[in-house]
């Protein structure tokens, strides 16, 4: 018998009395707190009210977020900072997360395997690879609407760069025992003594669209044509190497802005729609040959990402006076998120299916010890008391930020130079269900010209 279930067996012997305090030690429940007047705000688009609520949310005795979930507001707080308009405080924020989410990651590769079992509840929030990958994307729109696009450029380039995020991202799930190169799945097997276990899996998810289109335009902003056309390429291998997440053509718009005839300005437009998929937990009943009928069937965990509804079906530009165009999907974010977060849900499932073992391991000795020595009415009330805590411990880690958009749309129109208003149209189905107009658009022949919109309905 291995030493991690000795180590547990030991402590479950004394007729349960161990065993209860160290599940109540490991455990660590979180519920998330009320985000019902932010997510008012947002519907409303009214991001400055959102973003000074979560400041404001922060600075009592029960903040919004706690200590172990710096991530999410830096997160959280950044986005709504960007789709606001504070584009220095924004980027103040999602470096802050940027840098959270790197400490995290190296910590994680020095943790040993205890630390690997531990309920994730009890540990601080290391973000999510989608999380990782979105906030260079607008931190990028930071550094442009600031006048900066050579900062824009060093921040796409951290996910397409060779060995930036993108690339490396597939290697952040393979874990590997530094001193033996063992698997996950065989350190698992080795230290537990459980053979059947669920195989993690890579992402299959390598090039961003949407990272490639703004790389290509901050390179025309600056002339520099060569990087641009190489980035223009790099949209159509984005979507022919990751049909599961490209299932759409690619957008006219690209072309266009690749072509953009002599003598006109060409005016770009993004779109964000939508609010990306939030956690939900997730109960899972599994059987386990136990001794005790009472630890047979074991309630497991688990976070799983639930889409909230976007209402917005089109999204219609018109330039008054000049022509009107509908947006064209470049990327659907939300399935981006999905399939990040579904190679990271194997090693959460793995996790949680070693930690539940052990526990009801543990119980299902105690129970039976108890038996041996009291009789079955106290080994029946060792396994129920056991059975409850254990059900009390256990709570799945739904913690991420909230705020990402579902879905980014782009368009554009070929102009004469000058100044214009511009009505953005929102509709759902044939209605329209939202409108803006933006007043007095500067459109140069010379540099990038970019208008950014938002509406997370």
């Amino acid at each position: 018998m291995n030493n991690i279930i000795k180590i547990i067996i030991k402590s479950a012997l004394p007729a349960g009395k161990v065993l209860i305090l160290s599940f109540a030690l490991l455990s660590c429940s979180s519920t998330p707190p009320p985000f019902l007047e932010i997510d008012s705000s947002v519907s409303q688009r009214d991001f400055r009210t959102a973003a000074d609520t979560i400041s404001r949310r922060q600075s009592g005795n029960r903040t919004l977020y706690n200590e172990r979930n710096a991530i999410s507001l830096f997160m959280d707080k950044g986005l709504l900072e960007h789709y606001a308009g504070n584009y220095a405080v924004s980027s103040a924020d999602l470096q802050n997360a940027e840098r959270l989410i790197e400490e995290a990651y190296t910590r994680s590769l020095t943790q040993g395997f205890f630390s690997f079992i531990l309920n994730d509840n009890t540990r601080d929030y290391p973000g999510e690879d989608f999380e990782n990958i979105y906030l260079n994307v607008f931190n990028a729109l930071n550094y442009y609407n600031r006048g900066n696009i050579e900062g824009a450029l060093v921040e796409i380039r951290k996910l397409s760069m060779p060995n930036g995020k993108l690339e490396l991202l597939g290697r952040r799930h393979e874990y590997r025992d530094p001193n033996t190169g063992a698997s996950l799945n065989e350190m698992t097997r080795r230290e537990t003594g459980i053979s059947q276990m669920p195989e993690t899996r890579s992402v299959n998810f390598s090039n961003s669209a949407l990272a490639r289109y703004l790389s290509a335009l901050f390179y025309q902003g600056i002339n520099n044509t060569d990087s641009a056309r190489i980035e223009f390429d790099q949209i159509q291998r984005a979507y022919s190497s990751n049909r599961n997440i490209y299932r759409n053509q690619i957008p006219q718009a690209v072309a266009d802005a690749r072509n953009v005839p002599a003598g006109t300005a060409r005016l770009n437009v993004i779109t964000f729609t939508g609010l990306s998929p939030v956690k939900e937990e997730q109960r899972i009943i599994h059987y386990l040959p136990f001794q005790h009928p009472i630890l047979r069937v074991s309630n497991f965990k688990l976070p799983v990402l639930v889409r909230r509804p976007n209402t917005i079906t089109r999204v219609e530009v018109i330039v008054e006076g000049h022509g009107r165009f509908d947006m064209e999907l470049i990327e659907d974010m939300s399935a981006v998120i999905e399939e990040t977060f579904r190679a990271r849900y194997s090693s959460i499932l793995l996790k949680t299916y070693i930690r539940t073992i052990l526990k009801y391991v543990a119980a299902d000795i105690a129970a039976s010890e108890t038996i041996k020595n009291q009789g079955e009415l106290a080994g029946l009330a060792v396994a129920l008391a056991a059975r409850g805590l254990m059900d009390s411990s256990e709570s799945a880690d739904i913690r991420m930020s909230r705020y990402l958009p579902d879905k980014a749309y782009i368009g554009g129109i070929n102009l004469n130079p000058g100044i214009y208003n511009v009505n953005i149209n929102y509709y759902q189905g044939n209605r329209i269900i939202s409108s803006e107009m933006r007043y007095d658009i500067n459109v140069n022949s010379n540099g990038l010209n970019l208008l950014q919109t938002v509406n997370l309905k």
